[in-house]
């Protein structure tokens, strides 16, 4: 059981996938978008690639918890990808994701250009490695 976890922002989607068992999470990429059309594409190609069996998103949500406008761009983004990809999807609370990732990042003392390149897809193992956390405990 491979999962997928998407970061996913207005110019990249940060992407993670989980190892066979479901228990830690790896960074893999971080996708330019350029159409709507090309990004489902790499990522039905990295599905196929890793044998992923599901999604995690993670949704932007505001400091009190509610949903904004960058929520329901991600939630209708993730209605295509569940209607295109024909896979379970799962939303996963983004909140501080970015700044977590950020922090990890100037802890491995990275550069700014170095940690601009790779923070979604920091950002995007810990929203799945969040998730995977959870489905562990409830096992």
């Amino acid at each position: 059981m491979r999962v997928l976890g998407l970061d996913i922002g207005s110019r990249t989607i940060g992407v993670a996938v989980s190892d066979e068992l479901g228990y830690t999470a790896q960074g893999v990429e971080v996708i330019r978008r350029s159409s709507l059309k090309k990004d489902i594409q790499r990522l039905r190609e990295l599905v196929a690639h890793y044998g992923v069996t599901s999604l995690v998103v993670g949704i932007p949500r505001n400091m009190d918890g509610s949903y904004g406008p960058a929520a329901q761009e991600v939630r209708s983004l993730c209605q295509v990808l569940k209607d295109k990809l024909q896979l379970p999807l799962h939303e996963e609370d983004e909140r501080l994701t970015t700044v977590a990732a950020e922090r990890v990042l100037l802890e491995a003392d990275l550069s700014r250009r170095k940690r601009r390149k790779v923070i979604d897809e920091v950002a995007a193992t810990l929203i799945l490695q969040t998730y995977l956390q959870r489905q562990v405990q409830e096992r």
